[in-house]
């Protein structure tokens, strides 16, 4: 079973790897991100994604998260432990604001898009990367209780205390987008991918599934919505 696996990731996702979603990612940030800006990660939590380190890349990478691990994220020059909802910094501190797998878990999105529009400079970027509610992970997820959430990431690798319980109240193209325009953001763009299905492969069986609804959504824009992975850009408007 685990060759039959192998045989159709080589066949059919030969240039995926694992974490693909947080590698892409990366490249967005990279693509935005310049040597003399201030960086804040939300949700930086212990370090435990290497595709989110930037240190050394940026002018100071600063991360904020419930979880005090934060103060000894590798990845960061300062960590600060607080919430979203309310950001210990000053207004106008950053140039780059990123969000990797954060939306899901928020309470109120509504303050902390307000909180993060506030500490960006004018000209900003608000950079997130998120699983869209339409797809059938997340809505599995939503009717599954957090125990299983857990036992399902051990068993891809990830250890008990980094698995957080979701809400999904900002995981649509629509809700990002009303969320950044009452947070007074600019939409730059906000993308819908479909991938390798992670999650299904576990099995031959489940994969081969997961493989026929990665095609169907890839097939036309007209199933963009329904595709896994959002990654948003929004920019602070510069004053008028």
């Amino acid at each position: 079973m685990v060759d039959l696996v192998k045989r159709i990731d080589r066949r059919f996702y030969p240039d995926f790897a694992n974490y693909w979603d947080d590698a892409l990612f990366r490249k967005v940030v990279l693509a935005h991100l310049r040597p003399h800006m201030q960086v804040l990660d939300i949700g930086a939590g212990a370090g435990i994604v290497s595709h989110m380190n930037f240190r050394g890349l940026a002018s100071k990478v600063c991360g904020v998260d419930p979880d005090a691990r934060v103060a000894t994220n590798p990845y960061l020059d300062e960590g600060k432990q607080g919430v979203g909802e309310a950001i210990p910094y000053p207004d106008e501190r950053f140039d780059l604001v990123l969000a990797d797998n954060v939306c899901e878990h928020l309470e109120s999105p509504e303050q902390v898009f307000k909180e993060v529009s506030r500490v960006l400079k004018p000209g900003g970027l608000f950079l997130a990367k998120t699983p869209n509610r339409c797809h059938y992970m997340p809505l599995i997820a939503q009717m599954t209780p957090f125990w299983f959430h857990r036992w399902v990431n051990q068993k891809r690798g990830r250890q008990e205390i980094d698995t957080f319980p979701t809400v999904y109240r900002a995981n649509t193209a629509t809700a990002l987008q009303r969320l950044a325009i009452n947070a007074g953001l600019v939409v730059e763009s906000i993308r819908l991918t479909e991938g390798r299905p992670e999650y299904l492969r576990f099995s031959a069986f489940t994969y081969m599934f997961g493989l026929a609804y990665e095609r169907l959504a890839n097939m036309s824009q007209t199933f963009a919505s329904f595709r896994i992975l959002i990654v948003a850009v929004f920019r602070k408007p510069m004053p008028s």
